[in-house]
């Protein structure tokens, strides 16, 4: 990136500072912006999925999403195998427009390959279709509420 714009990393969450700022970015955008209730935004998943954290070289965190495998996953996608479940996706309203949302999903199916995963799903609010479809993404199945938001499951084979 170039022009002055804030250059930005992603990588996994690996200490606790880490998932406590992905917590944060979450909060702000789902709790804050979105209104969805603080009690069902953070769940027991969250303890064992594998996060992904984009944070600004001064050190401000940009954005963040999870990646659900094995049994956690199955839930979401519908129990098939060699399937994670790609969620929890959050991008500060600072950095929309940035490159880090799409820099986020590439590291979340980099980490479902390195796991020997063949596809990954993931449950998009409905206004998000076109930004997955430009990923790759297939919306499958009826539109549905989750905490009150419209959404469509969607999948990619890597």
């Amino acid at each position: 990136m170039s022009g002055g714009t804030p250059v930005y990393e992603v990588r996994m969450a690996e200490d606790p500072a880490d998932r406590e700022a992905c917590f944060a970015v979450r909060k702000e955008v789902f709790v804050a912006e979105q209104g969805v209730d603080e009690e069902i935004e953070y769940d027991a998943y969250d303890a064992v999925a594998t996060h992904v954290l984009a944070v600004r070289e001064d050190g401000v965190p940009l954005g963040t999403g999870r990646l659900l495998t094995g049994d956690a996953a199955a839930g979401k996608t519908g129990g098939a195998p060699g399937v994670g479940s790609l969620g929890r996706l959050a991008v500060t309203r600072a950095a929309r427009g940035l490159g880090v949302g799409a820099a986020l999903v590439r590291a979340i199916e980099d980490a479902a390959r390195a796991r020997g995963l063949t596809a990954v799903d993931l449950h998009a609010q409905t206004h998000a279709l076109g930004f997955y479809e430009r990923l790759g993404y297939t919306a499958y199945g009826p539109e549905f509420p989750d905490a009150g938001i419209p959404h469509r499951a969607m999948r990619r084979v890597l």
